[in-house]
């Protein structure tokens, strides 16, 4: 079907520039990972500082509002929320553990310990299996309903990214070779290796229309795939440095793409044309757009000059999309 600019599209496309950037400051180091909940209603944020944190974005950027979850004794490299639960939240930390925290009181409910040093976790979409990375490029996979480690598998190559597909069948990496690797989730059998980047491959992330597959890499590339055939239909260049973070609008007409550049660029799906560019202070570490309004949250590596006069990590996220 040919793609339609309709009027609506037209006016939220024009009023991207008019629209406000909140900032919400509460971490005393960088904040490398962004989600919202199911239902939009939180934002979690986790950091070097040992913290993850959960905010309400719509009703207060005040720190005091938020909760802090603390656990960790290193720094918390990515988090997801349970796609069926909106109170469920799962980190994952170089500490070589997994949390599990209950949202409404900011416990942590589960602790899994792992084998190596965390950096990507990833939550099936039927909320039955949490799948974490380490920096040995072993993914272990976590039954959520006994909170045992079920299965393992090793790679031999560097893994940076994991994620199911979003009926759950098949479970997807981003590699160091720039590849994309399909596999079966029950067997872990190969199914398809995408040659999907000249460089190394970072980030993966599904269009919630189920109709495409986004890649970004360190080629300051942006690749859309049709999930039916496995098929390039669109590249994305807008940005000149490696690309570190993706995020697709909850209807699946936007792309965010976050990197090293000082601008997330927003782009439309259809058509590749770039659209609008949110100003950034420093390289882009996580983006996530709401699930279903056009906000946008970020964080990066800004600094700002501290007491001495020395260059410090703000320790903030924002969210751009607000009218006023």
């Amino acid at each position: 079907m040919q793609f339609q600019r309709t009027p609506q599209l037209e006016k939220t496309i024009a009023g991207f520039p008019l629209l406000k950037t909140r900032d919400y400051k509460a971490h005393k180091s960088n904040v490398h990972t962004v989600g919202w909940n199911c239902d939009g209603r939180r934002l979690a944020s986790g950091s070097i500082d040992k913290s993850a944190r959960i905010w309400a974005p719509e009703r207060s950027s005040d720190p005091r509002t938020s909760i802090e979850l603390r656990g960790h004794t290193e720094s918390v490299d990515q988090l997801r929320w349970d796609p069926t639960h909106p109170d469920h939240l799962a980190t994952a930390s170089c500490d070589r553990t997994v949390r599990i925290w209950d949202a409404r009181s900011g416990k942590c409910i589960h602790k899994v310990d792992t084998s190596g040093q965390n950096i990507n976790i990833a939550w099936s979409p039927d909320g039955h299996s949490i799948a974490v990375g380490n920096k040995e490029d072993m993914i272990s996979f976590i039954d959520t309903r006994t909170f045992k480690i079920e299965k393992t598998a090793q790679f031999n190559v560097e893994v940076n990214e994991i994620s199911w597909n979003p009926t759950g069948d098949l479970f997807l990496l981003t590699t160091g070779q720039g590849t994309v690797k399909v596999l079966d989730y029950h067997t872990m059998a190969e199914l398809h290796v995408l040659d999907a980047h000249t460089a190394n491959c970072y980030c993966l992330e599904f269009d919630p229309r189920g109709r495409y597959l986004a890649s970004g890499s360190a080629d300051a590339s942006v690749n859309l795939w049709d999930l039916d055939e496995y098929v390039c239909v669109r590249t994305f260049g807008q940005l000149n440095w490696p690309i570190r973070t993706l995020s697709f609008s909850f209807d699946g007409a936007f792309i965010a793409s976050g990197s090293e550049d000082l601008a997330i660029d927003i782009s439309l799906v259809e058509t590749g044309e770039s659209v609008h560019q949110v100003k950034c202070g420093a390289a882009m570490n996580t983006i996530a757009w709401h699930p279903n309004k056009y906000l946008l949250a970020y964080a990066g590596d800004e600094t700002e000059r501290g007491p001495g006069g020395n260059m410090v990590s703000t320790g903030s996220l924002r969210v751009f999309g607000f009218s006023g």
